[in-house]
């Protein structure tokens, strides 16, 4: 039986990834801060991090994890300035005391949680914002933990993500209240990287895989994208379609968000071994019905 540590299991993704993993036999224990909401999921073990890099040596050198999945960040499209300590706090300074608590254990396999937002026009690195900033962040500093301390670390970096249960109010939940009211969109001409919760799951559990099978030396990056970006006009026609709504969409009565996505980045790394499976159509297959009725809800980027 493998143990696993998984930060960010109140989170949709980190729930999902955590009920997955039970599934499959493992014991699971999910990191969380003081005063976090039930994770409503049987069998997962709960460890409050009282905020001290001490406390997760202690964790880690009792647990001895098999795996860490690190999906816990705070994510924000723009930030004000009041936000740049939670920012900081939550996707590096975390992000650095697991490593750290990692080394001192030598607890040596990571899935870390990147974002396709750290390529802006491409770019090798140019970051969409200061969320995709941090990411790179953490992710120069687990440079270090891997050459100095041998981490094996492999980052999934995630476009949007979609499916059920999910409590986010994004694109979805903005398109199911345009199928009861007018809804402001910007011209809906950028195109838009959506990829199933079930399938990023999977990436998460073949990364682990790649892990433990010793095929990961050091730190690999890959892209988790559905492979085919589609417009937000086109994106919004098919949840329409899919679901038999009549959406009251104003395109173009708001303006693009500065920095602005138009295209998604499409040169990373596909991960050996993982595919996206479910489509649009499949994938928004009842997500139309408001959420008060069924708790489907959201689309987001990230984790």
């Amino acid at each position: 039986m493998k143990t696993a540590l998984v930060t960010g299991a109140t989170g949709f993704i980190g729930g999902r990834l955590a009920r997955r993993l039970l599934d499959d036999g493992w014991r699971v224990t999910a990191l969380v801060r003081p005063g976090s909401k039930p994770t409503g999921c049987p069998g997962l073990k709960r460890h409050v991090h009282d905020g001290s890099t001490e406390d997760l040596v202690r964790l880690l050198r009792r647990l001895r994890p098999d795996v860490v999945f690190h999906l816990a960040s705070l994510f924000l499209a723009e930030h004000a300035p009041a936000d740049v300590r939670p920012l900081v706090e939550s996707n590096v300074l975390l992000g650095c005391q697991l490593a750290e608590a990692m080394a001192q254990s030598r607890t040596l396999r990571l899935v870390n949680t990147g974002t396709s937002w750290q390529h802006y026009h491409e770019a090798a690195y140019d970051p969409i914002n200061l969320y995709a900033a941090t990411k790179q962040a953490f992710a120069d500093i687990l440079a270090y933990y891997e050459g100095a301390h041998g981490l094996r670390t492999v980052t999934l970096e995630l476009f949007d993500t979609y499916g059920p249960g999910d409590p986010r109010r994004k694109l979805l939940a903005a398109l199911r209240r345009a199928a009861e009211a007018d809804v402001a969109f910007s011209a809906g001409r950028q195109l838009i990287d959506l990829v199933h919760v079930a399938d990023v799951v999977e990436a998460f559990v073949t990364a682990a895989r790649r892990l433990l099978a010793g095929r990961v030396r050091r730190g690999e990056t890959y892209a988790i994208s559905s492979g085919r970006p589609r417009p937000l006009r086109e994106v919004a026609a098919v949840f329409a379609r899919t679901n038999g709504l009549r959406l009251r969409v104003k395109w173009g009565a708001r303006p693009y968000r500065p920095r602005e996505v138009m295209r998604p980045w499409s040169r990373g790394r596909r991960l050996p071994g993982w595919r996206p499976k479910i489509g649009l159509e499949e994938g928004f297959r009842g997500l139309g019905v408001p959420s008060g009725l069924n708790g489907k809800e959201g689309v987001s980027h990230g984790s």
